[in-house]
């Protein structure tokens, strides 16, 4: 049995709660949080270009990560904001971005990652702030996810649901388990768990939790979740 975290954060375009935007901090909570899987929300920047919110030569050069390469876009790190970053010993497989339907640009991307002599695939997503169209966006990605392998699976990423259980949450339950990670927003004095995290069946979850340290209240309005699970 290998025991393998995966995390999910809203990174907010590497802008902090005071509104400064330096992505150097997003990588210190990166660090600390020492994931082997990394699902990031707005990790590029939402108008111009879109470039990626942390330089690929400050992440290859300051991190233990690389981003898995969705190459929609020049100079982004994702797709709509939704990256995913893994070990830079991890090896990736089948990658892609998955088109949902949206009234607001989002969407989710995909990887299939051996880590640690595992394999497992991963989704991330950022939903959409209507609780119709993230019911919409839900059933996208549960029907993505239901194809292909039966490899051990975990979505993850902000689902801009506020409630406890109804909506989204309750589509997404209906396929997966929760892990009770916590409040995550906001950064400062968190109030709701607007980011989450589920697995299938295949994996066992062992530990969870939202990562509060000081950097991390600094450099997003959203604080990181983390899972570990043994396969």
């Amino acid at each position: 049995m290998k025991t393998i975290r995966v995390a999910s954060y809203n990174i907010r375009k590497a802008i902090g709660t005071d509104r400064r935007r330096i992505p150097e901090r997003v990588l210190e909570v990166l660090a600390e949080v020492d994931a082997d899987i990394i699902a990031l929300q707005e990790a590029d920047r939402r108008f111009g270009v879109r470039s990626a919110a942390i330089p690929a030569a400050m992440l290859d050069r300051q991190s233990d990560y690389k981003s898995v390469p969705i190459n929609v876009q020049v100079d982004s790190m994702g797709w709509h904001g939704n990256a995913i970053l893994v070990r830079k010993a991890a090896d990736v497989g089948a990658h892609d971005v998955v088109h949902i339907p949206y009234l607001e640009p989002r969407g989710a991307t995909m990887a299939e990652v051996s880590v640690k002599g595992v394999s497992m695939r991963v989704f991330g997503m950022h939903l959409d702030l209507s609780g119709l169209w993230r019911r919409k966006q839900a059933a996208a990605v549960i029907h993505a996810a239901a194809q292909g392998n039966a490899m051990p699976t975990v979505l993850m990423g902000d689902l801009n649901e506020w409630s406890a259980n109804r909506g989204c949450l309750a589509d997404f339950a209906r396929h997966y388990s929760f892990a009770g990670c916590g409040r995550s927003y906001h950064a400062q004095r968190p109030v709701a768990r607007l980011d989450r995290i589920m697995h299938c069946g295949k994996l066992t979850l062992t530990d969870c939790g939202v990562h509060e340290s000081a950097a991390a209240r600094k450099a997003s309005d959203h604080l990181p979740i983390w899972a570990d699970f043994k396969i």
